[in-house]
């Protein structure tokens, strides 16, 4: 190959390289063009972003102070509530303690209660048998000699022999 055919190749590969060239060129017009465009719309919305980078950094340092106070606060609460609870503690216990004295007592005044009235149902039953066996078997005796001076002299005297009714009734009014 010849020297002309290699300046020809070198020269198609300048004119490709110069081409490039411009073409790059006119990107960067474009891109220029683009970012100037951009500047001028970003331009005005500066000072807003900056007033609202600061309300943020104001905004999360109240949010700091805020998260620090409820911290503190949440553990002052904790602290109460702990006391609190043991307080309730101590004094269910001793309620418990009150309940469960107050149960034996009764407990104990009942079995004395219920001792009592048995007692005192022995001794009325006592007292219901002497009275049976003093009063009523010598009324019954008495009742009986008086029948039979009645019948003694009913059968002497010629009177007459008192009606089955009539013997009902007298017994019925004897039960």
């Amino acid at each position: 190959m010849g020297e002309t055919v290699l300046l020809s190749i070198l020269a198609v590969f300048v004119l490709v390289s110069a081409i490039a060239l411009c073409i790059q060129a006119a990107y960067l017009a474009g891109v220029y063009k683009t970012v100037r465009l951009l500047q001028q719309k970003v331009v005005p919305l500066v000072p807003k972003v900056e007033s609202f980078v600061e309300a943020a950094r104001s905004t999360l340092e109240t949010t700091r102070s805020t998260v620090e106070l409820a911290r503190k606060q949440i553990g002052e609460i904790t602290t109460k509530t702990t006391e609190i609870l043991e307080s309730a503690k101590g004094q269910v216990a001793k309620i418990d303690g009150i309940v469960t004295d107050a149960a034996d007592r009764a407990r104990s005044q009942m079995e004395r209660v219920e001792m009592v009235l048995d007692d005192t149902m022995s001794r009325i039953q006592e007292t219901v048998v002497v009275v049976h066996n003093g009063v009523m078997r010598p009324l019954r005796q008495i009742d009986g000699v008086s029948k039979a001076i009645r019948a003694i002299f009913w059968h002497f005297f010629g009177r007459r022999r008192p009606s089955p009714t009539q013997v009902t009734s007298d017994e019925e009014m004897f039960i």
